[in-house]
């Protein structure tokens, strides 16, 4: 574990003496996206070119994203939010009572709650524990229409073997959908490009904003996809439409954006990869994890147990504790200047390139302390 940041914190806009723990939740910003916001105010006010120039950095940051997830630029798109984009997918499938959907009990509601609300009468909600692929696999059958799943648990930090639900997936014809919002930023997305459809918002360790999430469509697996709902921007031609005629979809993934693409946030992203390519993935992945198992180690000889698993293999950029006093404690962390995240009866330190040691070790004490002060 390298006892300096990777990134210059002097880069981010955290507070003077703070420990920003945060990056499973919201991150500090970048300075450099005051640049980006500039660009885009002068792109859009500059008439058809500025638009024009909104377009190219559209297509610029698809680029961008399909280099880092290792996915085709034609099946790389974009939606407002991971549960947009779930929500178009499992309005567009064919549903037939005795169909089910695998799900695990911990999921983040942006993959369930599209379906837990979306799903006609008849079509099971069936929950699997998806750090056991074996039993995920026991658990589907042949009317298993699709398995969705964080890459990275957001409630516990665990890591999901993405390739044995794969194979699990195929087993049964099933669909895999994962949501990489938990992983993208530090993780290799070695599998990414595995899966049927996948998504990721751009706000926590890819370091952008809200309002753009990815969309991934694997058009060698699922050739025939198309969505129920469209809008102007995700229709093939853009001439003067004719309403007597069903209108073609654009052939590629952007036919996920059926209005504008969030213009703005999709500038910022291009700022937060330029960043971030700045730093090697493997790079980025050996820093923050080198701190997540450290933490898991100072905590663990404490006697602090943690729902994180202690492998680094098994793990991502977190490190989860739940207690009943999750919230008192992040409380006080905040007022000795230490964020971290509340929710959901667990507190979670997540670190990224701007961590170093010394605030690893500064959490470590101030957790054990509040531990021993019950």
């Amino acid at each position: 574990m390298s006892g300096d940041p990777l990134f210059d914190p002097a880069d981010f806009r955290i507070p003077e003496g703070v420990a920003h723990l945060c990056a499973g939740g919201e991150p500090p910003f970048l300075l450099r996206h005051d640049e980006a916001f500039r660009r885009y105010a002068v792109n859009k006010s500059n008439g058809p070119a500025g638009r024009e120039a909104q377009e190219a950095e559209v297509e610029r940051v698809r680029g961008l994203v399909a280099r880092r997830f290792g996915i085709p630029h034609d099946s790389t798109g974009f939606v407002s939010s991971v549960a947009e984009g779930m929500s178009m997918l499992v309005e567009s499938l064919d549903w037939q009572p005795g169909d089910n959907v695998c799900l695990d009990p911990d999921e983040y509601p942006s993959l369930a709650a599209p379906a837990l609300l979306g799903l006609p009468d008849g079509v099971e909600i069936r929950p699997v524990p998806v750090r056991d692929p074996e039993a995920v696999a026991a658990r589907m059958d042949a009317r298993t229409r699709l398995l969705a799943v964080s890459h990275v648990s957001y409630l516990n930090g665990a890591r999901h073997d993405l390739a044995a639900l794969r194979a699990a997936t195929d087993r049964r014809g099933a669909m895999l959908v994962v949501d990489h919002t938990q992983a993208a930023g530090y993780l290799p997305l070695d599998d990414a490009a595995a899966a049927d459809f996948a998504f990721c918002a751009c706000y926590k360790w890819l370091l952008g904003t809200t309002g753009t999430a990815v969309a991934y469509w694997n058009r060698e697996r699922q050739p025939g996809w198309r969505p129920r709902t469209a809008g102007w921007y995700s229709l093939a031609s853009q001439a003067r439409p004719d309403y007597g005629a069903r209108p073609a979809l654009r052939p590629d993934a952007m036919r996920f954006s059926r209005g504008n693409p969030s213009y703005v946030s999709l500038y910022v992203l291009g700022s937060a990869l330029d960043y971030l390519d700045g730093f090697g993935t493997a790079s980025v992945r050996a820093h923050v994890q080198g701190l997540t198992t450290a933490l898991l180690g100072r905590l663990a000889a404490a006697g602090i147990a943690s729902t994180t698993p202690a492998d680094p293999a098994r793990h991502g950029a977190s490190v989860c504790v739940e207690t009943p006093r999750a919230a008192a404690i992040v409380r006080r962390l905040e007022a000795e200047g230490i964020y971290a995240w509340n929710g959901r009866g667990r507190i979670r330190v997540s670190f990224h390139g701007y961590n170093g040691a010394a605030e690893m070790e500064r959490v470590a004490a101030a957790l054990i302390r509040h531990a021993a002060a019950g």
